[in-house]
């Protein structure tokens, strides 16, 4: 087993951000309406900005392209797109089924050679799952120079045409027009942009590097049901009919491919769960709270601030603000890119000197799983 080395981060997001006050500029209004929901939820999540590659109802730029962008920044005229043996993506947003997003991230970079793909297919973890699978094959010895990258494109998807249908159904019926809270919630939550890493087996001779301790994920699928979920409709005893079960005509009349959160069972269990599996961790990996410089949860709410530090300190993890970093203020909840940009940002704003050790906490709802990862600054 080699060591590995993240040596550069990259990110990119689309068009200017977008305040508070904007947003349904942007996203438009469901059945011509303010919503009802946008206030409650911009109040609890902290978020002040985000990026949507969206400008009047039409998308300026692809998930693939958002991708694209973000790694065509990791290279210059020492590392190149053909150094590359692997390429690594996640998201939760592909635009098609099929092919696989790396597939098409690959076709889209331009100039580069064919080269190993790795595609997960998740939420907020898939980018830390290629992330590993970048540091499993570099360690095992399989591959020198590994990209890995994380990307969402939520905005059209979170388009009030998306849910119009819905809406209209609803007065045919004599109902109020208003979208269930379960489909509005995440509208005001999440946002575009992508971010990439690139992994060697080697630190970077002049300048930082991210030396991967260890990298761990989990998923308590086995004990929870679905809590965040898109192209389904969750049955009353928890289990999902998919999409292609459907009749067509439920596509539209139920906003079936909007993204729906169970905001009762992510209040229950997203927080306690990651309690459980970093008390694994700490157990494993010998981990103490004086061995941590910074800590890095990615949060799609600053709600969960509080209840994160408290049920560390339940483990004996006792992290103080004073040493949390994290942007979600300033760009959203930008799903599996959000650890990477992180990451991107202390270390491309020289924020981190040699011998800082860092902690990534990503948890993902959409059934429970999580990811830790532990890295030193060289």
């Amino acid at each position: 087993m080699r060591p590995v080395y993240i040596t550069r981060l990259s990110k990119f997001l689309p068009n200017e951000p977008v305040a508070n006050d904007q947003m349904e500029h942007v996203l438009g209004m469901i059945d011509g309406k303010p919503s009802k929901a946008r206030a409650i939820v911009l109040r609890k999540n902290g978020i002040k900005t985000r990026y949507y590659a969206l400008r009047d109802g039409k998308s300026t730029h692809t998930n693939v392209e958002l991708c694209a962008n973000a790694i065509r920044g990791l290279f210059d005229d020492k590392i190149t797109i053909n150094d590359i043996d692997i390429l690594a993506v996640g998201t939760s947003s592909p635009e098609q089924v099929i092919p696989s997003h790396g597939s098409m991230v690959h076709g889209a970079i331009g100039g580069a050679k064919r080269m190993e793909l790795m595609s997960a297919m998740g939420t907020c973890c898939s980018s830390m799952q290629a992330l590993k699978y970048a540091y499993m094959a570099i360690s095992g010895g399989f591959a020198e120079n590994a990209v890995g990258c994380g990307s969402e494109k939520m905005s059209t998807w979170m388009h009030a045409s998306r849910f119009q249908h819905e809406a209209d159904n609803h007065h045919k019926m004599e109902e109020d027009g208003y979208i269930a809270f379960q489909k509005e919630f995440l509208r005001w939550m999440l946002s575009d942009g992508a971010a990439a890493a690139l992994v060697q087996a080697k630190p970077n001779e002049n300048g930082l590097s991210l030396k991967i301790e260890w990298l761990e994920t989990t998923s308590f699928a086995n004990e929870l049901e679905t809590c965040m979920y898109a192209g389904a409709e969750k049955n009353a005893d928890g289990g999902l009919t998919g999409w292609n079960d459907m009749p067509v005509e439920e596509w539209e009349n139920e906003s079936v491919f909007s993204v729906k959160q169970d905001t009762r069972l992510l209040g229950d269990n997203i927080v306690p769960k990651g309690g459980v599996f970093i008390a694994e961790l700490m157990k494993k990996h010998n981990l103490t709270s004086d061995m941590v410089d910074y800590y890095l949860p990615h949060m799609s709410s600053e709600f969960f601030k509080q209840q994160i530090q408290e049920y560390h300190q339940k483990v004996g993890l006792d992290i103080p603000f004073e040493k949390w970093f994290y942007n979600l203020p300033k760009i959203g909840n930008v799903g599996s890119a959000s650890a990477y940009m992180m990451l991107e940002e202390m270390m491309n704003n020289n924020m981190l000197k040699k011998g800082d050790r860092l902690l990534v906490m990503v948890p993902e709802s959409a059934r429970f799983s999580y990811a830790y990862m532990y890295l030193t600054v060289v």
